[in-house]
């Protein structure tokens, strides 16, 4: 089930096409931290319940970064290898009100960082899905090879350096942590794993010992990947156990159990009794069960060095490949724009969890993560790529914060998330002496007339005007700008949209 689950939410970050979404597009609204931030009350409810009856299922079933170091802890293929620890209060606790205060400033970059779902979104969007795109335009080249359209090429890209420096690094750290210690960033740093740990100590179903079938082999403890079963007390830390059941399947005499909470305190104290003892048994045998406590570092560096092909690009060519054209440079924006349905800038901040579904998700090439000391990693659009068409509404439905709200085709239409301005020294009528005219004729809402520059000269150049009360800032205008490498025309955006 675990599996599937990572499988499934890591195909929605690389589909490309909106199918995934389409089937399994409810994967990313049942992640906690997204469910609260969205105020999906039944989510959430299901959620709280799930932990209070059987412990932290969450972690080992649907949370995708615990999934995933699982997976890397599996890969390292050796037995025996965990021991027991105390739990890190010193850096659990204070990690979590660090991220609670963020949260409630609106501190985007720092939540983004250490939000669980969103670091495992930022991982395979930046570093897993150029190596998909690039193994996808392999495929349809072959398939173009035999007339097939079953496979279309797509642009290869990194849509932000910083956030992909950030994801790699990111990737490495919790990868480096997980092959030596299991569940160590979860149950030291993961602050949606500190919230649910309050939980989890007072959940219904428990791991148990039954003290007269111990034999203190300690194979429950050496293959604890949460550290967290003392087997020499016969005590299990509820608030870290991830019910995984390696313990379960480990013990070779049947000395541990899943059951409700009244049994494990009938067994706690009998195995309490027993701990006693046999405390004199234990001491004299202690030294042939010390842990290995030997370690290699495993450098996953070279995985990521692959992910560098994305950044070159192939040269545009225009009348046969004739002439190169020039790539466009995105403009300063006083004020960034934010995706229609987002509200305002506020909004997104205080939402969004820089997850990069919508970034993924986007088939415009409009959004990337912003670079902003606050708000980096959240989307920000910009037009050297394509524009926002007022058909798409993607990135509104696949948050799964409410970040983006859900908004129709028909809604979109009339929200204004920036406005058009032009650039005298930029215009290629004025700079060139040719017409032009391409920001007004592919302008959807009309909002740009071309005039004469000096209405008293009739051979003056025609220049476009924008009437702010009808441009939609969907950046049309300054995709479609032939002037290279800085557009004549671009979007400022709006701090709170607006209705047109």
């Amino acid at each position: 089930m675990a599996t599937l689950m990572m499988v499934f939410i890591t195909l929605l970050f690389l589909d490309f096409t909106g199918t995934m979404h389409h089937w399994f597009g409810w994967l990313a609204k049942v992640q906690f931290l997204p469910a609260v931030l969205a105020m999906n009350f039944v989510v959430v409810a299901v959620l709280i319940v799930l932990t209070l009856i059987f412990g932290r299922i969450y972690c080992s079933v649907i949370c995708p970064l615990g999934i995933m170091q699982d997976v890397i802890s599996w890969l390292r293929r050796k037995k025996n290898r965990f021991s027991y620890s105390k739990e890190v209060k010193w850096l659990r606790y204070p990690v979590l009100v660090v991220f609670i205060v963020a949260l409630v400033a609106g501190v985007g970059s720092l939540v983004a960082l250490l939000a669980p779902y969103s670091s495992y979104g930022r991982m395979v969007t930046n570093l897993l899905k150029p190596l998909y795109e690039m193994g996808n335009n392999v495929l349809a080249g072959i398939a173009e090879h035999y007339n097939s359209y079953a496979f279309y090429s797509v642009d290869v890209w990194i849509r932000s350096l910083p956030t992909f420096i950030i994801a790699a690094v990111s990737f490495v750290v919790i990868a480096v942590l997980a092959w030596r210690g299991g569940r160590t960033y979860c149950n030291t740093i993961c602050p949606v794993g500190t919230v649910l740990s309050f939980l989890a100590r007072f959940s219904w179903m428990k791991i148990t010992f039954d003290a007269d079938k111990c034999r203190n082999c300690s194979l429950c403890t050496k293959n604890c990947k949460a550290s967290c079963i003392d087997y020499k007390n016969h005590t299990v830390d509820y608030s870290r156990c991830v019910v995984c059941g390696n313990c379960l399947e480990k013990c070779k005499f049947g000395a541990l159990h899943y059951t409700h909470s009244s049994s494990a305190a009938a067994s706690s104290m009998k195995s309490r009794q027993s701990a006693t003892n046999s405390a004199n048994q234990q001491s004299q045998s202690e030294s042939s069960r010390q842990p290995d406590t030997s370690r290699r570092s495993f450098l996953l560096g070279a995985a990521l060095a692959t992910t560098a092909a994305a950044l070159a690009q192939e040269k545009k060519k225009v009348d046969g490949g004739l002439a190169a054209i020039e790539d466009k440079v995105a403009p300063h924006r006083l004020t960034p724009i934010t995706p229609p349905g987002s509200l305002s800038a506020k909004n997104m901040a205080r939402r969004c969890t820089g997850c990069q579904l919508c970034v993924s998700e986007c088939p415009n090439g409009v959004l990337r993560p912003s670079t902003g000391l606050i708000t980096a990693m959240q989307p920000v659009m910009s037009f050297e790529r394509g524009y926002c068409r007022p058909e798409c509404t993607r990135c509104s439905s696949v948050c799964p914060t409410g970040a983006i709200k859900p908004i129709t085709e028909v809604e979109k239409s009339s929200i204004q998330i920036g406005h058009a301005v032009w650039i005298q020294k930029n215009c290629i009528p004025v700079t060139d002496g040719v017409e032009c005219g391409n920001c007004e004729r592919h302008c959807p809402t009309g909002a740009i007339t071309m005039v004469q520059l000096d209405e008293n000269d009739e051979e003056s150049p025609m220049i476009p005007t924008v009437n702010e009360s009808k441009c939609i800032g969907c950046g049309a205008c300054e995709d479609l700008c032939p002037a290279r490498p800085f557009s004549a025309i671009y979007v400022e955006g709006y701090e709170v949209h607006r209705e047109n």
